[in-house]
């Protein structure tokens, strides 16, 4: 991939994405560890398996 391609991808991406940061601690559950094999025995990526919990999580909180 050329340089103009790459930084018209990060400037496409940056457009039509929001980007948030998750921090867990090493030491207790849930890790990284856990909840990529909970993606991987869902055959999910780990971001499409944290975006799915996240959106069970708004329908199950909408009134």
């Amino acid at each position: 991939m050329g340089k103009a391609q790459t930084r018209a991808q990060n400037k496409y991406i940056a457009k039509a994405y929001d980007r948030v940061n998750l921090v867990l601690k090493k030491d207790t559950s849930p890790t990284k560890d856990e909840v990529q094999a909970a993606a991987d025995a869902e055959g999910v990526s780990l971001n499409a398996y944290i975006v799915a919990a996240i959106s069970q999580q708004l329908s199950k909180d909408k009134p």
